[in-house]
């Protein structure tokens, strides 16, 4: 594995990552730096090491800031937002589908005096946008799965854990999933 294919997955002070879609990960080299100015502890290290002519460390694989950062309140109005809210499924015909094969819908099209804000806007697939197309979904005998609605922070951190990242290095796992709920019998 090359030096490119280790980065380090960002924990906050309270030992969860910054954030789990997409994951928190920092180049190595952005987290050596944060190691050598104080900034980060280190938690696990790969079984690798760096070196300088003057010295070497083990590259971290996990580390966590010392200085906390809350989560913002009200996540930011945004297309990727908008599909981790929907779960990246038409909210018409309930299909999950990759990011570049949907589209956002107004559940009552602006040509109708529709806003574009959070209660107003569903994710689509392109198919299910063109046939609803400007009517209100009463007319088109169309409605949303789920009723549109501003996220919170920790609505679109869960969502996000159900999309685990292609890659996960054995020492994020134990970080990763641990605040989540386990499935009793």
């Amino acid at each position: 594995m090359t030096l490119d294919g280790c980065p380090a997955l960002v924990l906050n002070a309270d030992y969860r990552p910054l954030s789990y879609y997409p994951l928190s990960l920092w180049p190595w080299q952005d987290a050596v730096k944060a190691v050598v100015a104080d900034r980060v502890i280190v938690v696990a290290n790969y079984a690798r090491r760096i070196r300088s002519p003057r010295w070497e460390m083990a590259l971290p694989s996990v580390i966590s800031l010392k200085d906390y950062i809350p989560a913002s309140r009200r996540p930011a109005f945004t297309r990727f937002n908008l599909f981790l809210r929907d779960r990246f499924t038409c909210q018409y015909c309930g299909q999950p589908f990759p990011s570049h094969d949907l589209t956002f819908d107004h559940v009552i099209p602006r040509c109708q005096g529709g806003l574009t804000t959070w209660d107003n806007i569903v994710t689509a697939c392109g198919p299910c946008n063109l046939r609803k197309g400007s009517r209100l979904p009463h007319e088109a005998d169309m409605h949303p799965r789920i009723r549109p609605a501003e996220p919170s922070t920790g609505l679109l951190q869960s969502h996000g854990r159900a999309f685990p990242p292609n890659y996960l290095h054995e020492s994020w796992r134990d970080f990763l999933y641990w605040d989540m709920e386990l499935d009793t019998p």
